[in-house]
């Protein structure tokens, strides 16, 4: 008996069954805490990035609202609570809770971040500085604290953002010269498309218009700015000038092509631009509109009833599609560059002040065999060597002051065909809207190209590449009056 005893005891000394149960414990919070950290972090992080991307946001509509007239702190600060993720801003965010929002506004010497003076903006500042920070709960982490692990109950997220002026005092003339030729009704099969060229062209023109800062003339809105943003609009293959209107109402339909003509290259001086009338060939679609925001405001819906936004494809009537692809007269682009340069010589004339922008946006292969009066040899209005005037053309106008930006829709390595004397005799497409760009190749700024995009990829390289949409935005961002710069400009990191 007293065997079975000692017996008993000692196989219970030496029983492990059950030994596994701490350990399963020991690895549910292990494991628990991990899921926790990876679930809990993840959610932070995107939270931080909506969190950051808010306070672009309302930074970048604090610095707007300082070029504003009778600008005050008090209405930029109410402009940056406005697009603020604070509760009742624009991006409120549930994930985020109670946001604090802080802004400070500066008085910085002007450098090549700050391109303002003080005295641009009502409230006497150039620079404004927004930070948001919010407590955001854990949820999985803090579960932890069940089996007695002390775990963070919340994390604390910071983020911080700083814009200058540009220039408040700066108006702006911008001339889009587009290509409506046939190529452009084919289908774009990019993802960042998926339309036809003109649509996706088009839809890129209205992103650089909402990133300016329109006000009609003759408006009352207090939004107004004191100096505004116009645009003209030009297209090439040319139009007869009584059917213009053909792009600019609705329902829209296409005008009539008529064949190239080259208007007379401006020169150094020159304040007139006369647009053709009746039915001569003219490249202007609309004269230098500023009534396309619905706002009157950077960032506004398009008016559906502005010219400017009907030939856009932002109209809002019935079949209002926006200019078309009518073709006919292959490419020459050389005409359109120099009726552009013409007309904002003029409008600049008229503004004093202002500065000149033009936006070309082409695949550069240029090879029309239709003109009014066909000359030949290396010159301007000549069937021979077409790419090459459209480059003389555009470097023209950077000379004559205008920064000129070309967007190359779908340029290849090959083409150019009539290119096959001069300077620059067999140059490519690529090459052309290259050349055409200010600065170019010591300044590769105003140069963009769609060489990103899956269809065109690095046919055409440039660093300033992506879909249509992200090229214009890109450009009218260079254009606003308002910018975000590094944290540095305001004294912190």
């Amino acid at each position: 008996m007293k065997n079975a005893e000692r017996h008993s005891i000692a196989k219970r000394l030496y029983d492990e069954s059950g030994q596994t149960l701490p350990w399963m414990a020991f690895l549910i919070v292990l494991f628990l805490g991990c899921a926790g950290l990876t679930l809990d972090l993840g959610h932070a992080y995107f939270s931080y990035r909506d969190l950051q991307a808010s306070t672009d946001a309302a930074t970048l509509a604090g610095a707007y609202a300082m070029t504003l007239s009778g600008a005050t702190q008090a209405s930029v600060l109410a402009a940056v609570k406005a697009y603020s993720s604070a509760p009742s801003g624009a991006n409120a965010n549930v994930n985020l809770g109670s946001v604090v929002v802080t802004s400070t506004l500066q008085c910085l010497p002007t450098s090549n971040f700050v391109g303002a003076t003080c005295n641009a903006s009502p409230t006497g500042d150039n620079v404004i500085q927004v930070t948001q920070t919010a407590v955001m709960p854990t949820i999985f982490i803090n579960a932890l604290s069940f089996f007695g692990v002390k775990a963070a109950s919340s994390l604390n997220l910071g983020t911080t953002s700083t814009a200058s002026m540009v220039g408040s005092n700066t108006q702006i003339n911008a001339a889009i010269v587009l290509d409506t030729t046939s190529s452009m009704g084919q289908s774009d099969s990019d993802p960042n498309c998926l339309n036809t060229r003109i649509y996706c062209a088009l839809q890129g023109i209205q992103a650089m218009l909402a990133s300016l800062s329109p006000c009609s003339a003759g408006s009352t809105s207090t939004s107004c700015t004191a100096v505004f943003d116009q645009v003209g609009l030009f297209t090439f293959p040319n139009v007869t000038a009584n059917t213009a209107s053909s792009d600019t109402t609705c329902p829209t339909s296409n005008p009539t092509i008529p064949s190239y003509y080259a208007p007379t290259a401006p020169i150094s001086g020159q304040t007139s631009w006369v647009p053709p009338t009746g039915t001569s060939p003219t490249y202007q679609i609309t004269g230098y509109l500023d009534n396309y925001s619905s706002t009157n405001q950077q960032g506004g819906a398009l008016n559906g009833s502005s010219a400017l936004a009907i030939a856009t494809g932002g109209g809002t009537g019935k079949n209002c599609s926006g200019m078309q692809t009518p073709g006919g007269d292959g490419t020459y682009y050389a005409g359109a560059i120099n009726a552009a340069q013409a007309s904002l010589m003029a409008a600049q004339a008229l503004n004093p002040g202002s500065v000149n922008v033009m936006v070309i946006l082409s695949d550069g292969d240029a090879n029309s065999t239709k003109f009014l009066v066909a000359k030949t040899g290396n010159v301007y209005g000549s069937v021979n060597d077409q790419c090459q005037q459209g480059i003389v053309a555009a470097n023209n106008a950077t000379t004559l002051g205008t920064t000129v930006y070309t967007v190359a829709y779908g340029a290849s390595t090959s083409g150019c065909s009539t290119d096959t004397s001069g300077s620059l005799a067999n140059l490519s497409p690529c090459t052309a809207m290259q050349l055409m760009s200010s600065g170019w190749p010591g300044n590769t700024a105003h140069f963009y190209s769609d060489s990103g995009a899956s269809q065109n990829a690095g046919q055409c390289p440039s660093v300033n590449s992506g879909s249509l949409q992200q090229i214009f935005s890109s450009i009218g961002a260079t254009l606003s009056k308002a910018r975000l710069v590094p944290n540095s400009v305001a004294g912190t990191s």
